[in-house]
């Protein structure tokens, strides 16, 4: 090829790379076609994936008229048989083709050149260039610089049929992705059917689809990250992000800085502009857990935000507005922050707003079991391991623990029993040491040899009297021992064996 064509190529390439949109792209081409190659007018048509017709997705140089007729004509002409056998045509006179009478040349005679818009054999439509007609003309410049032309176009459709699955795919996965969330973090699947948490379910109910400000209260480790996911996926802005920040995980130089977000060089190290949480909680939901421990200059900012709904960047000028829910937690006494003038009270009636008491778990007792079981399911799938149950003795040690730490303590005791568990039943020497040795449980203190074994062996009686619903002479047979020495042993632990007949 000369250096014209080189030129040509060039152009078209550059301009099939211009934007995304491939058909735009492929109309530009058209007009460097004509000016490059004189031509008078010129069209692309496109297999239609549903309807397998070709239908027009570009032209140049067709009046309104013309354009239409290609559309209802296009398929059913001479185009239809280039598109089929993937090879180039040359009309010489286009007025010699009936079924291309749509194209009028009453003023003069045309020629129209027709390729396939190819590329490895898959054929996926046609392009063709009308040129005023020139007698005893070799057209094979032309048609070669064409199929190049139909080549490239048939790139592009590629490029962007493979660019529109995986962005499709991306959706798709991000749609199904934040359904997974949403399933997982709907209330109904916290686990807990005491009394006080039904309680806390219907609040989450009422507020869940509201955008009242909402403050969680309650001691250290009750679940109070589980709630924000239940109110945020359960509300009408569950299709958006849900930002986390703990103010009290920060030092009081950065807490700005990630709430607000900063300018570049708004500080020593400011090397860039950084949005904050407000701004990439956008439309959804931001979390401020131990907002209690928020410094007194921030929660001046913090009013402000919730009063006007805007703020500015550290080191800028311009007003950011903002549109999010905001769910607040602490473990402190607000009240008394007031008072020892450690907590904003304006601010303190802006948050309080609707407030949900998390109970700690010594006041849900009978969820104690139900939570047990599920870390138990959940720990042995982790660490690979296979058990069946807690044992009697184990469950009595967990319900009479006041568990100060709550249901992070007790999820972290359940996993450490899983840890160093060597058979298929957790027993209570499998628990932490603090259950082991609280009074109330019943345990010794004494940490001798005796005291071990005798510890053991209670556990045993009493695992198998439930296995055999308290009687006496089975559990004796499967221990392999007998009726009289296990009824000694009874009598010696003072065992209740009337509480397995149950």
């Amino acid at each position: 090829m000369s250096i014209n064509a080189l030129d040509f190529i060039t152009k078209i390439n550059n301009c099939l790379a211009q934007s995304r949109d491939v058909r735009a792209n492929i109309r530009k081409t058209l007009e460097i076609v004509a000016a490059e190659l004189d031509s008078t007018r010129s069209f692309v048509l496109l297999l239609d994936a549903e309807t397998e017709k070709l239908s027009p997705a570009a032209a140049n140089g067709l009046s309104v008229t013309e354009f239409r007729k290609l559309e209802s004509k296009g398929d059913r002409s001479v185009l239809r048989k280039v598109f089929e056998d993937g090879t180039p045509s040359i009309l010489v006179r286009v007025r010699d083709e009936i079924t291309l009478d749509f194209l009028s040349d009453n003023e003069c005679a045309r020629t129209l050149i027709s390729v396939p818009v190819a590329l490895d054999d898959r054929v996926l439509g046609v392009i063709s260039v009308e040129f005023l007609f020139k007698s005893n003309a070799n057209w094979e410049r032309q048609t070669k610089l064409l199929s190049v032309l139909g080549s490239m176009i048939a790139q592009s459709l590629r490029i962007e049929h493979a660019v529109r699955g995986e962005r499709q795919k991306l959706i798709d996965e991000n749609s199904h992705l934040k359904q997974e969330l949403k399933e997982k973090h709907e209330f109904t699947h916290i686990v807990g059917n005491s009394n006080p948490m039904k309680h806390v379910y219907d609040q989450v109910t009422q507020v869940a689809r509201s955008n009242a400000t909402v403050l969680l209260r309650g001691e250290s480790g009750t679940g109070k990250e589980m709630i924000v996911n239940a109110i945020h996926y359960n509300s009408l802005r569950s299709k958006r992000p849900l930002v986390k920040i703990n103010c009290a995980a920060l030092p009081d130089t950065l807490i700005e800085a990630e709430l607000f977000g900063y300018e570049k060089g708004a500080f020593t190290g400011a090397d860039r502009v950084k949005k904050g949480r407000f701004e990439l909680a956008e439309g959804g939901t931001l979390f401020l857990d131990e907002i209690g421990d928020l410094p007194l200059q921030t929660q001046i900012k913090l009013l402000r935000v919730l009063q006007e709904r805007e703020f500015e960047r550290l080191g800028g000028s311009e007003t950011i507005k903002t549109n999010l829910r905001l769910v607040t937690a602490t473990n402190k006494n607000l009240e008394e922050a007031i008072a020892n003038g450690e907590f904003r009270e304006d601010l303190y009636y802006r948050l309080n707003v609707f407030t949900i008491h998390l109970p700690p778990l010594r006041e849900r007792k009978s969820d104690i079991l139900l939570l047990a079981e599920h870390f138990l399911e959940k720990y042995e799938i982790e660490h690979g391991k296979r058990i069946r149950r807690i044992s009697t003795p184990a469950i009595d040690m967990l319900m009479s623990y006041h568990f100060p730490g709550n249901v992070r303590e007790l999820e972290n005791a359940i996993e450490r029993a899983v840890l160093v568990c060597d058979s298929n039943v957790i027993h209570g020497h499998h628990l932490p040491p603090t259950l082991q040795t609280a009074e109330v449980s019943g345990t010794v203190t004494d940490v001798s040899l005796a005291s071990a074994v005798e510890a053991f062996e209670r556990d045993m009686i009493q695992d198998t009297l439930k296995s055999t619903r308290g009687n006496i002479a089975k559990a004796a047979k499967t221990l392999d021992s007998t009726e009289r020495i296990l009824g000694y042993k009874i009598k010696k632990y003072g065992i209740d064996t009337i509480r397995f007949r149950r």
